[in-house]
């Protein structure tokens, strides 16, 4: 583990760059795009930057929530395509994907330790294996750790909240792009969780027939939908509260099953540069009837999922006055 250090403290206290002005608390209907995008990525953002210290300590649950917060920030800025999509785009998710890997490796390492300590049988046998794992996983939060301490995580940091707030993005003088900008929340986000969840849903008929690959990518597209329905939970009232509820569970159902297939994927993965030293340490990571019953979990899901009706206007409560 490694701890933190004055370095790692100066780092954690990078912050956002200057807003230009204050924005509302929460988000509304008749609110304009650019500022829900402003509210809602500020959000996940400075939930990025509250897990920095706990994530450089090795802090498992920081890690674990500072990767959720910036899969949010991801996917908040996929939701708001094409309003963001400027010259700098490109530039902040390239840096994002790059914190993402950093991230991603760690955790999968934390994944396969604890399924290896839950099926521990032969005592004596898993210490010697958990040794190896432990090496691997203590040099990846090394590496990790030193992302996160670095002079690149600071510019992330401030590239990133100054293009939230003040991006080409923000200025582009075009029609299309002042339409975008101007466009409610309630239209936009009906459209898109519309979209997204159809193109879930055609995806998700063949999911006994997908590769791992194409199973991941399905997870990914169910994430991206619950993650956006998350970040509009100011949007649902009373009935459509229920119906927001009803949508999450189906949805984190799948998600946790697919989650799992995909932890068992990155377990036989890592496990293989164990071989030499530890022969056998891919096969708990190999499970036939595990596999058919997670399939089988969140296939029932998704068919649940089809038979609730799509998010429309109403839902939105779209009945708001339209706000600057």
């Amino acid at each position: 583990m490694v701890r933190s250090t004055p370095n790692s403290t100066a780092t954690g206290r990078a912050k956002p760059a200057a807003r230009r002005n204050s924005l509302p608390g929460r988000l509304s209907p008749g609110m304009a795009c650019d500022t829900a995008f402003r509210i809602i990525a500020r959000r996940h953002l400075a939930a990025v930057l509250a897990q920095h210290e706990g994530t450089c300590r090795g802090d498992p649950d920081a890690l674990h929530d500072i990767r959720i917060a910036l899969t949010h920030l991801r996917t908040a800025i996929r939701f708001f395509s094409p309003m963001v999509d400027d010259a700098l785009r490109p530039k902040v998710w390239a840096e994002l994907k790059w914190l993402n890997n950093q991230l991603g490796m760690v955790r999968d390492l934390d994944v396969a330790i604890e399924r290896v300590l839950a099926e521990a049988g032969d005592e004596l046998g898993v210490i010697a294996e958990l040794q190896h794992w432990d090496e691997k996983r203590a040099e990846s939060h090394r590496l990790l750790a030193r992302a996160l301490q670095s002079a690149r995580y600071r510019r992330l940091v401030e590239q990133t909240s100054s293009w939230i707030e003040s991006g080409p993005w923000s200025t582009r003088r075009s029609k299309e792009a002042i339409r975008l900008r101007r466009c409610t929340l309630a239209d936009h986000a009906t459209a898109q969780l519309t979209d997204w969840e159809r193109t879930l849903l055609r995806k998700a008929r063949k999911l006994r027939k997908l590769d791992v690959e194409k199973r991941h990518k399905l997870r990914i597209l169910n994430k991206r939908l619950t993650y956006s329905i998350e970040s509009l939970e100011d949007l649902f009232a009373d009935k459509s509260l229920k119906k927001q509820k009803s949508v999450l569970k189906h949805l984190r159902r799948a998600q946790k099953s697919l989650g799992q297939l995909n932890d068992d994927a990155r377990g036989q993965t890592l496990a293989a540069s164990l071989n030499e030293a530890v022969p056998e340490a891919g096969i708990r990571f190999h499970d036939r009837k595990r596999e058919k019953k997670l399939l089988g979990t969140a296939a029932t899901a998704y068919h649940k999922l089809d038979k609730t009706k799509p998010f429309r206007s109403s839902d939105l409560t779209p009945d708001a006055e339209p706000e600057d």
